[in-house]
């Protein structure tokens, strides 16, 4: 009996043994993760792993550049409404993120920038801040209570810079929208840019007084480049550039006389940075109503003379379509209204753009429409970098395609791509000779030559550093912002990166880089590549089908006409002969197989799109789950194997 005695208490004591070992573990670990939480937050405050694809917790070099270069204090006064946040929890969630960005650039400020957080609850001297530095207030509810979410920038000069409501919609431009005001506060003196069009880019004073609905109003990227520069507009009979003038944009160029051309030509010669947008057809023209109160019949413009001389090409006789970025818009072929494909408005998008380049390597799409090439001339020594270039699935069709009458559905079923890129934006960089060799051209006629006109240069004093692009629908605001009015404040809110494009250009050309890598950061639109090439592919191969199809529809509804009138030899009759009969039937019945072979071919069109869509669906929905169950089953598996061999 004593030694059977020990045998059945030693089972007892092993579990236990093993409990009181866990949960010492257990409580091990918690205490690791604490200390190891303290430490990391004592000794790394600012430590972080940014593993989005788009690296959007990242501060971007731009960003350190100008917080880095801080010489004065700049204060921040954040003013939120915590009520905001209670009511709509996308705005506290917005509030978390904006907080979070201010203290890291104040960390990385060397206490250059000072943070205030500011509640300005109703009728309180916080409120009455908020609105005298310009903060918008906006009711929450019924009762007619404001709320407030904007930014305040000071200065020691007391210069102010306010962002009066962050709505979360901007939020893939909220480092932007930062760093542009503590730039702003920290740069008083602004490089002068001289604006040169035929275009209302500042606003329409006519359209204003007739009282236009939308219209007459500044482009918004005019607004957008005040904020950055000192924005002057050059005369279109302008016959020197001002001296102070850095950059030189001139915006779809139209009859431009002799005098004004030798004037940008010895601006570009005296070192002076151009930046060019010539268009074989400008939607924004052929979209406004002229003096007359028609649209303009000429609606291309280039500067041939001065880019011809200095071995560059603009022409105005095609227009490049592209099918991978087509936008979708509505078309009216037969009486039917529905959404095709229009290649000559596209987005350039990914490979499109380049990424070597400081002012295209951070931006997602860019919008064209209508727009045309550019190309070096054969044989000229300039250097030549493509900025923006279409997708292979392009081709160039005359502009007379797009400017009379356009068919977007006849221009898609009519398309064919040839393989090749074509250039629609570039940079040119080199030796130049003067378009006027031998000087000034004589004055227009009725005008004197200015007393204080430069002396004339035969070729630029260095290299000479130019943009080109042939779109001048760059500009127009319908192609990539959407303008709001948001409480009687009108926001712009960009969907495609055309603002962001002509500001990086133009501050890469005043020779500021700062702001260049964060204009276009944060989330974008990243829609399924394989889907929408199979859409793209399969709507072309039915518009041509239903191009061919229309076209015998209409012919045997034209001869079905001609029997029923009798006119089919050339004679009315007032008997149809038993012929006549059987061809109208037979007429019919054609009539009614072409129309259901359209349907099939439409049918066709969005079968292979559903069905890959529906697979992803199953995919996403039911493949993760999947995966996660075998995984554990094969931990389980493993783990009862180990225990078995340990056992044995």
């Amino acid at each position: 009996m004593s030694a059977e005695s020990p045998a059945p208490r030693a089972p007892a004591r092993a579990p236990s043994r093993r409990l009181s070992y866990a949960a010492g573990g257990l409580a091990a670990a918690l205490v690791l993760a604490v200390s190891a939480n303290l430490l990391t937050e004592r000794l790394l405050p600012r430590a972080q792993v940014d593993l989005t694809a788009q690296r959007l917790y990242t501060l971007s070099d731009g960003t350190r550049q100008v917080l880095s270069g801080l010489q004065d204090p700049v204060t921040l006064r954040l003013f939120y409404s915590r009520r905001l946040g209670g009511s709509i929890p996308v705005y506290g969630a917005y509030a978390d993120r904006v907080r979070q960005m201010l203290e890291e650039y104040a960390a990385l400020s060397n206490g250059k920038v000072r943070l205030e957080y500011l509640d300005p609850e109703p009728f309180s001297e916080t409120e009455d801040r908020a609105l005298a530095y310009g903060i918008q207030g906006v009711p929450v509810d019924q009762s007619g209570e404001q709320v407030y979410f904007g930014l305040a920038g000071t200065n020691l000069l007391d210069d102010e810079r306010v962002l009066p409501f962050l709505q979360p919609d901007r939020e893939r431009f909220l480092e932007y929208d930062l760093t542009r005001l503590v730039h702003d506060l920290s740069n008083p003196r602004r490089p002068v840019v001289g604006l040169l069009s035929a275009l209302p880019l500042n606003g329409d004073p006519r359209a204003m007084m007739m009282r236009v609905p939308g219209a007459g109003q500044p482009f918004v990227i005019a607004n957008q480049l005040r904020q950055f520069f000192t924005l002057r507009d050059v005369a279109a009979d302008a016959q020197a550039i001002p001296e102070d003038t850095q950059v030189l944009i001139v915006a779809q160029p139209q009859g431009l006389a002799d005098a004004t051309l030798y004037a940008i030509d010895q601006f570009v010669m005296r070192g002076g940075k151009l930046f060019v947008l010539t268009d074989p057809h400008s939607e924004s023209q052929a979209s406004r109503p002229g003096p007359n109160g028609q649209p303009p019949a000429d609606t291309a413009s280039g500067l041939d003379r001065l880019l011809n001389a200095w071995g560059i090409e603009a022409p105005r006789d095609q227009v490049v379509l592209d099918q991978r970025g087509a936008w979708r818009v509505r078309a009216n072929p037969q009486d039917r209204v529905q959404a095709v494909d229009y290649p000559a408005w596209f987005n350039a998008t990914g490979d499109s753009l380049s990424a070597a380049d400081v002012a295209t390597a951070e931006l997602q799409q860019v919008t064209f429409a209508s727009a045309g090439q550019v190309r070096r001339r054969e044989g000229a020594g300039i250097e030549f970098t493509p900025l923006i270039t279409s997708s292979p699935e392009a081709m160039l069709v005359d502009t007379a395609r797009v400017r009379e009458n356009p068919n977007p559905a006849r221009l898609l079923a009519e398309f064919r791509p040839s393989g090749e890129r074509y250039v629609l934006m570039a940079r040119a960089r080199g030796m130049l000779k003067s378009a006027f060799p031998d000087g000034p051209p004589p004055p227009p006629e009725g005008a004197e030559r200015p007393a204080d006109l430069p002396a004339h240069r035969a070729q630029s004093e260095g290299p000479a550093n130019l943009v080109i692009a042939n779109d001048a629908d760059l500009l127009e605001d319908r192609f990539w912002v959407r303008v709001q009015d948001f409480f009687g404040q009108q926001t712009a809110t960009p969907f495609s990166d055309n603002g962001a494009l002509v500001a990086n250009l133009t501050d890469t050309l005043a020779g500021g880089d700062a702001l260049i890598g964060l204009r276009s950061r944060g989330e974008s639109l990243r829609p399924f590549g394989r889907v929408e090439a199979m859409r793209r592919e399969a709507e072309a191969r039915y518009r041509q089908t239903e191009q061919a199809l229309t076209q015998r529809l209409e012919a045997t509804e034209r001869r079905l006409r001609e029997l029923r009138q009798g006119t089919g030899q050339g004679g009315a009759q007032s008997v149809i002969t038993p012929e006549q009969r059987a061809e109208i039937d037979k007429a019919r019945a054609e009539i009614v197989a072409t129309r259901g072979q359209l349907r099939a071919v439409q049918l066709d069109l969005r079968r292979d799109i559903e069905g890959l869509e529906r697979t992803l669906r199953i995919l996403n929905i039911a493949l993760v789950p999947v995966l996660v169950t075998l995984f554990a089953i094969g931990l389980a598996v493993a783990r009862s194997r180990r225990r078995a061999a340990a056992r044995a």
